[in-house]
């Protein structure tokens, strides 16, 4: 009974994005069609926290039940996940170059993604925190519309495929939400700045109160207004796969804020190091393999290693 009490009380995390097939190569290795997909790993990270959390998303026939049996495992509602009958899953094919921070889209397939009209489930329209994984920004809007009530915090990530495309829509969709997270490369396209001061500043002004910046191998920066936070990344010994590393840490942001229920600039700093913990374990094998595996003890043990990493004392003389 007490169990119950406390599964009914847990926050609601609302995860749009894609769940789809990826095919990867790195100078480690390359893969097949493996699990991938935007949602896929923002939900894998979320499930560290104690959240119930739904996916909305779209594949096709051709999607393994195992890999919702995945899902279905972490505790991840999958009844917003539309299956086509005939269809063919998203799938992406990307090669990266020696220094990881750099890719070449081989392949880009649509196919279901393209006439996606996201549906979300009854028991998540009044969630408290909702992230939109990197969509077109007209479905990230048709989310929104279908929110019983005004979430706590609003997350969105994007690129700039869509700042070259729907550059409108997606200044639409920024007057709605609280958080952006985007790269340093997409906040300079996006604002028109260099500075990345002076980047979250005209972002800022768009409408997101929060501007997250991620630095892949060099962390990330949280913005509000004058206050602005650094979480460093942890210095790995081996990056195997960078795909999906972003929206891990999305996961692990918005796992965390959904948790807390406490979306302050301080506790949100809290959650970067959160998410960047997490996004440190998905590097370190191809697609979500690390993710599918990973247990509370060794994030728990690398949390430490950023504590460390992060904090000193000093003596401020006069």
């Amino acid at each position: 009974m007490h169990l119950h009490f406390l599964a009914k009380n847990m926050n609601k995390l609302l995860i749009v994005g894609t769940v789809a097939f990826d095919e990867i190569e790195t100078p480690f290795g390359k893969t097949d069609k493996v699990l991938g997909g935007a949602a896929t790993y923002i939900g894998l990270s979320a499930s560290h926290f104690n959240v119930k959390s739904a996916i909305v998303s779209v594949v096709g026939e051709d999607f393994p039940q195992e890999h919702l049996d995945l899902l279905k495992s972490k505790n991840i509602e999958t009844s917003g996940i539309e299956v086509v009958k005939g269809g063919k899953t998203f799938f992406w094919s990307g090669r990266y170059h020696n220094d990881l921070n750099s890719r070449d889209t081989l392949d880009t397939q649509l196919n279901v993604l393209a006439d996606f009209d996201p549906v979300v489930p009854n028991d998540y329209k009044d969630s408290d925190v909702v992230m939109l994984g990197n969509l077109h920004p007209n479905i990230q809007m048709k989310v929104l519309d279908q929110m019983t009530k005004k979430p706590k915090l609003v997350v969105l990530d994007t690129m700039n495929f869509w700042m070259n495309c729907a550059l409108d829509e997606l200044k639409e969709v920024l007057k709605r939400i609280d958080v952006i997270t985007i790269n340093d490369e997409e906040a300079r396209q996006l604002s028109g700045e260099y500075s990345l001061v002076k980047a979250a500043e005209v972002i800022h002004e768009m409408g997101p109160k929060f501007v997250v910046i991620k630095k892949g191998e060099h962390g990330a920066l949280l913005f509000a207004n004058k206050d602005v936070f650094f979480a460093p990344a942890l210095p790995l010994k081996e990056v195997f796969d960078p795909t999906g590393a972003g929206d891990t840490f999305a996961g692990g942001f918005t796992g965390y804020l959904t948790q807390s229920s406490n979306v302050s600039f301080r506790n949100m700093k809290n959650a970067i190091i959160y998410g960047s913990n997490l996004a440190s374990f998905c590097v370190e094998k191809f697609g979500t393999q690390r993710m599918e595996d990973l247990n509370d003890k060794e994030v728990v043990e690398r949390l430490q290693q950023f504590k460390m990493l992060t904090q000193f004392d000093i003596e401020l003389t006069q």
